[in-house]
This record gives C-alpha cells, structure tokens and sequence, in this order.
C-alpha cells in the first residue's frame, strides 16, 4: 500500500498550542511578568475553571508566599526561586476533560513513602478541599 499512507496527528490542537505557549514563555524569560502573565490565562478561562483557578492563586499565596506566579505551558502555575515549578493548575478546558486538575512537580517536597499523591482532579473547591491543598502547599515548600 505504498504511497496510500495517512499521516496520524502525533499531538492535538491543545497540545500544539500548549506547546506553543511554552515557547513564547521561555523568549520572554526574565522579562515576563508572572502574576499578570497568570491572571491573563485565568481569565481566558470558563467561569467554573476560573473560579477554580482564582481560590488557588489565593491559596499559594496564603500558604506559599515564597512561590512566584507565572505561566507553564500556558497554564496558571508556581515556581520556586530556581524558576522551577512546584505546582500547576491545569482548567478542564485546556483539554477538554471533564475535570479540572490541580498538580505537584517532583521539587514538590510531598514525599510520603513508597507512594504518594502528586494531582488532585478537581470540579469545585469545598472548605475541606481548601485545607487539604492548604497542607499540601506548606509541605510542598517547607
């Protein structure tokens, strides 16, 4: 069947652009303005992600202070003084899940044993949810 070979998309369109996003993050580098970067791509979002997104940049702020804000493949996310990402949010939209999900990179310190949680699906935030993360945010960069 030569020549009657279809190409297969290798990444979709949300993956393209995530892709896309990361490298309009890295030229900027030093020169980006994490928080307003963040807040732009929170506000693209849908009400329920950005409702979502706005309780978790309040949150890393309350139990994170040191953590900066700023963009990771175009999703809202905070990183330590290296620059390195500690954790992310990524909007159900981004990839048209059904649900949203909040995550921890490896800098994260969550280490609990043999095995350990590193991304919480999330639909809404309850007062439990908040406390949880809450804990997980002071252990992430204690």
């Amino acid at each position: 069947m030569a020549g009657t070979s279809k190409s297969k998309k290798v990444f979709s369109e949300a993956e393209l652009e995530a892709m896309q996003d990361a490298k309009v993050e890295r030229k900027k580098g030093k020169k980006a303005d994490g928080e307003a970067d963040l807040l732009a791509k929170v506000a693209e979002m849908s009400q329920s992600d950005r409702a979502i997104a706005e309780r978790l940049h309040a949150l890393v702020k309350e139990n994170a202070p040191d953590l900066s804000p700023k963009t990771w493949y175009g999703m809202p996310a905070w990183a330590d003084a290296a620059g390195k990402v500690v954790c992310f949010f990524t909007a159900a939209g981004k990839f048209d899940s059904r649900y949203a999900s909040f995550g921890f990179n490896d800098v994260a310190k969550l280490d609990d044993g043999t095995v350990w949680p590193t991304a919480f699906a999330v639909t809404r935030l309850t007062q439990a949810d908040e406390k949880m993360i809450a804990g997980l945010l002071r252990q992430a960069v204690g």
